[in-house]
């Protein structure tokens, strides 16, 4: 029991690490954000780098989704301009999985006394630089966790055996991804749990994939809350974000013996694999849909715009 607490603290670690790295970036930014969302969206190639730009920037596909739903709300943008900027939070949302496959152990103590320091100044600038610091000293911190907890935990039965169901069932991966992360709400979250696993040597490759690929999906439910009550728009925006997803998971769902296959052609460490094979996924399924941008925005207002038909008189 202890161990399944200290597991759930350091999901808590993770999310409120990367939470405060939103804030200082955000904090540091904000002015010029909604103005770069606004205009940069003309084309769908200009809002996807927008979008990729903005997500990396603030290390959170959610915040972005959540601040252009709350545009489009206020009618300051258009659903067909939040296409392109759908398309590039899926890619700029890698480059946190990214960071936290780098090895910072040695200077986790440092970083987070430094940071906590930082945050006690009344500059807002390097109260900001504060909360990015001491945001990625607790989202190492929590790697780590999951990391050396990952062994202790599969002493207990139920975990055990639930771990051993996921790396021979690829839908039961993908399903237990979508839900942790639906609750979590964090798939970077998910994500860093399949690692410590991976790096224990107690989850397989191909059911790490599945595991993020269902993260994808279950990211999307914070999109569908926040466009809850915002207008008609506000809803297809989020509708849009979903779709892409699933899109992307039923086809590369048929592509997991591959890249667990080729892996070790991308790295030498699981856990780096696992985020490379992320960035292909996102990346790739935002490319993909990319020149059919405007199509896919006339299929969403098919499937969810449809006007119900006057009955004949």
């Amino acid at each position: 029991m202890l161990y399944i607490l200290l597991f759930l603290l350091c999901i808590l670690l993770f999310i409120f690490g990367m939470t405060i790295i939103r804030f200082g970036l955000f904090n540091l930014s904000a002015n010029k954000l909604k103005t770069w969302l606004i205009k940069l969206t003309r084309t769908p190639l200009k809002g996807m780098l927008t979008g990729t730009f903005i997500t990396a920037l603030l290390q959170s596909s959610t915040a972005v989704m959540v601040i252009t739903i709350g545009l489009i709300s206020a009618r300051i943008m258009t659903f067909p301009q939040s296409i392109g900027i759908i398309l590039g939070t899926n890619i700029g949302t890698t480059f946190k999985t990214e960071l936290i496959t780098f090895n910072l152990d040695a200077v986790l103590v440092p970083l987070a006394i430094s940071g906590a320091l930082l945050i006690l100044f009344k500059n807002k600038k390097a109260r900001s630089i504060g909360m990015l610091v001491f945001g990625i000293a607790s989202v190492f911190t929590a790697m780590k966790g999951f990391e050396l907890l990952a062994k202790p935990l599969t002493t207990m039965d139920f975990i055990n055996k639930f771990i051993l169901s996921i790396n021979d069932n690829i839908f039961l991966s993908l399903l237990t991804g979508t839900v942790i992360t639906a609750i979590i709400q964090s798939s970077t979250a998910m994500t860093g749990i399949a690692m410590g696993f991976l790096t224990a040597g107690l989850l397989q490759l191909d059911a790490g994939i599945a595991i993020v690929l269902g993260a994808n999906i279950g990211t999307c439910i914070t999109a569908i809350i926040a466009s809850i009550g915002g207008g008609k728009e506000s809803r297809l925006a989020a509708f849009a974000h979903v779709w892409l997803n699933v899109f992307g998971v039923l086809l590369f769902i048929p592509l997991i013996p591959l890249l667990t296959e080729n892996a070790p052609l991308l790295a030498s460490r699981k856990d780096v694999q696992l985020a490379h094979i992320s960035v292909i996924f996102n990346v790739a399924t935002s490319l993909l849909v990319l020149p059919f941008a405007t199509r896919f925005g006339e299929m969403i207002l098919y499937f969810h715009d449809r006007k119900p038909k006057r009955p004949v008189s």
